[in-house]
């Protein structure tokens, strides 16, 4: 990119005076495009009046290219980790003595042990809440409750019919029958609920007589005592299907700490990203990995973390630039069944423009009243509007810009 520190668009060659005109000078600036990063750096001084194949002495020429009819897009090649994305560690829930553990690499799914505490089985149930009190009184409600009926459903067990959200359900216990709920409170009640009614909201279930009978019966089949209460620790709350990628603890050990972490079970590539490229990546862009051994692999980007961290410097250093994390789901993982981890390359496609004009981003002259134009081998200078800019050229539109339009770049 050139600037034009006195010239306008459309000035006629011979408009200024021949004092002016050797006067003038035009500095052109190469804009580097690299990683759909754009930098400019000072490329050399040229004298307007001279022809264009002319350079002051120590810059660079200014020659002529033609301008071309092409397909750009923005891509971004990075550094990525394949492996099994997001770590999350597991830690027991109550009081005991770790008996069994998984082994590494082993996939636990829904309603199976992912260990044993004191000899009895403790499952895993999709979610985002961890039980963390008793379950044992009829009217209970809450998220945690939710994620008991929403597994035991999902198991095949009939927990009977759970409350609309919006109903008013009674929270103390009865003689028999569900937990009572019914769209207002009673007749009698102030036109305030009675402390012994709630209201159930959006993302809760409630704790009825049917959903604690479930509650026994799948305790029996997995070898739980059936008491039909659930508290802290009894299952292991997680996001889905996981897979166990390091196991900490030991049998005997006490299950309040750490125990393991796991994983999800589908491959994908984490690629950092500097917080300050994050627009350069949008969620459902494609990528190319290419593997150790040069191999290809497609995907789509998935997800793009919000919080950003500071990336880790030589000697262990955290005070580098802030980073995103960036997640590639994989389209196929059937060339890569004999790696679980492995450093990759990872190429970003991002906007595709077909059939546009452009130009070397050298060609460009940036006016001194704003905006650019593109200088014709005589001199004339046309206004023009850039658009993508991608591997060294840059699109451009305006009157009298057609293919083959011959223009002065920096060379």
């Amino acid at each position: 990119m050139r600037r034009s520190e006195h010239a306008q668009a459309d000035e006629p060659p011979g408009s200024a005076a021949p004092g002016k005109a050797r006067k003038r000078v035009v500095i052109a600036v190469a804009a580097l495009l690299t990683a759909g990063v754009v930098g400019i750096s000072l490329a050399g001084v040229r004298s307007a009046g001279k022809p264009s194949g002319a350079a002051a002495s120590g810059a660079p020429r200014v020659s002529t290219v033609a301008v071309v009819r092409t397909d750009l897009s923005s891509t971004l090649s990075l550094n990525g980790t394949l492996g099994y994305g997001r770590t999350v560690s597991v830690k027991g829930g109550k009081d005991g003595l770790v008996t069994q553990l998984p082994a590494v690499g082993a996939k636990v799914s829904r309603g199976r042990s992912l260990y044993r505490l004191d000899d009895r089985p403790v499952p895993v149930f999709y979610g985002t809440t961890p039980l963390f009190r008793p379950l044992d009184t009829r009217g209970l409600m809450g998220r945690d409750v939710k994620v008991v009926a929403d597994n035991l459903r999902a198991l095949g067990y009939d927990i009977g019919a759970q409350p609309a959200s919006g109903s008013w359900v009674a929270q103390r216990p009865e003689p028999t029958g569900a937990a009572s709920a019914s769209p207002s409170p009673s007749p009698s009640a102030s036109p305030s609920p009675s402390p012994s009614y709630v209201r159930v909201k959006p993302g809760e279930g409630v704790l009825t007589a049917s959903l604690i009978a479930a509650v026994g019966r799948w305790q029996t089949q997995v070898g739980m005592p059936s008491t039909g209460v659930l508290g802290a620790g009894d299952v292991a709350v997680l996001p889905g299907e996981v897979r166990v990628g390091a196991v900490q603890a030991q049998p005997g050990d006490p299950a309040t700490g750490t125990l393991m972490s796991v994983t999800g079970t589908a491959k994908s590539v984490s690629v950092p990203l500097d917080a300050t490229d994050v627009d350069s990546i949008q969620q459902g862009d494609k990528a190319t990995v290419t593997l150790p051994d040069n191999s290809e692999a497609h995907g789509t980007v998935s997800a793009i973390s919000t919080d950003a961290q500071a990336s880790d410097q030589a000697g262990g250093d955290s005070g580098g630039t802030p980073q995103l994390v960036v997640t590639v789901s994989l389209d196929s993982t059937a060339a890569l069944r004999r790696l679980n981890s492995a450093p990759v390359q990872v190429q970003f496609t991002g906007q595709t423009k077909k059939g546009v004009l452009a130009v070397p981003v050298g060609a460009l002259l940036a006016l001194s009243g704003g905006g650019y134009a593109l200088q014709l081998p005589g001199g004339r200078l046309l206004a023009v509007e850039t658009g993508m800019f991608a591997k060294g050229l840059v699109e451009v539109s305006g009157t009298g810009i057609t293919a083959g339009t011959k223009v002065a770049t920096a060379s």
